[in-house]
């Protein structure tokens, strides 16, 4: 797979960090997945991923962003000495983000530690590592750690976003100054003229990663290694995208054969209400459906459209009773 290409000025120097660059940033591995073309994810994701994941045990496990392996058929990670091992989706956890593989054959790479990301502080130095090694990864800063909402139904009350943005972020690897991994990139975030400019003159500079904090992971890890998914009840799942627009909520999207399609929502729908309780932003609207109860609870919504105001009652669902099973090849 082709890697990320960082201009010199951005990649970290050896000499600034009291740990082995080298072998903190060799535990971050090439991914690629193929996803079968009838998918219930093929359309919006494709069905050829790449990005990055990152080695946590000496056992061969991978963590990553799950979006980048949800419905694989094959996958191979490729580490930056030696040749392509195959893996296999173990988990991936709607609520985290976060995505395990299992290597097949053995990586010959270190493990990278697990870190405390709630201990990170906004101005802390860090890197975001790509798969390659020091020359594929970003000297960066945490710029903000604050609330993330998610389009397609998704909320992370504290994501870490860093500067500059590393420009193959999916599963990237957020090193902290002890060598430690703090989180797993998930997003390019597009930054305006006025934002803050971190070190560097180019496009990267003016963006940022948002990155999922490793905390998450610990209390889910070991049904996500053992069953495939958190032991906790599936939330509610509508199936449709939604934006902020002047303070409403409004449907962008339906997913084809969701819950709200097969309810009869509407592009363009306005949502000012669920379950009784008025909403004005995308995580205030995630959590109240999240509220109502676990997937296949009915979801009531009070919506605008054309001018006129039309109750809604959405069956849920769980969203990932629409995904193919990984198979073990």
């Amino acid at each position: 797979m082709a890697l990320s290409r960082v201009p010199q000025s951005l990649q970290p120097r050896p000499a600034d960090y009291a740990f082995d660059l080298a072998a903190a940033t060799s535990a971050v591995v090439g991914l690629r997945a193929s996803v079968p073309e009838d998918a219930f994810t093929a359309e919006t994701l494709g069905t050829e991923r790449a990005g990055n994941g990152v080695v946590i045990s000496d056992h061969g496990l991978v963590l990553t962003i799950g979006y980048l392996i949800t419905e694989a058929e094959t996958i191979w990670l490729t580490p930056v000495v030696g040749p392509p091992v195959a893996g296999h989706a173990l988990a991936y956890d709607h609520e985290t983000g976060f995505g395990l593989v299992q290597a097949l054959s053995r990586l010959p790479v270190p493990a990278l530690p697990i870190g405390n990301s709630a201990r990170a502080r906004v101005g802390d130095p860090v890197i975001i590592a790509g798969a390659g090694g020091p020359q594929h990864a970003i000297a960066a800063t945490i710029v903000a750690k604050r609330e993330f909402a998610g389009y397609w139904e998704y909320v992370l009350d504290e994501a870490i976003f860093t500067a500059p943005a590393h420009p193959i972020w999916g599963g990237t690897a957020v090193i902290g100054s002890k060598g430690q991994l703090l989180g797993i990139g998930s997003l390019k975030i597009e930054q305006g003229e006025d934002s803050p400019r971190e070190r560097g003159s180019n496009a990267l500079a003016g963006n940022q990663n948002m990155s999922v904090p490793i905390d998450l992971l610990k209390p889910v890890f070991d049904d996500l290694l053992h069953h495939g998914r958190p032991s906790n009840p599936p939330r509610p799942w509508l199936g449709f995208w939604a934006a902020e627009v002047e303070n409403r909520i409004v449907v962008v999207s339906l997913t084809n054969g969701g819950p709200a399609q097969r309810a009869g929502l509407r592009e363009r729908d306005i949502v000012h209400s669920v379950d009784g309780e008025k909403v004005h932003s995308l995580a205030a609207m995630f959590r109240r459906v999240w509220a109502c109860g676990p997937a296949g609870v009915d979801i009531p919504l009070k919506l605008e459209r054309e001018g006129r105001t039309i109750d809604s009652r959405i069956p849920s669902a769980d969203r990932s009773s629409f995904f193919k099973t990984p198979r073990l090849h």
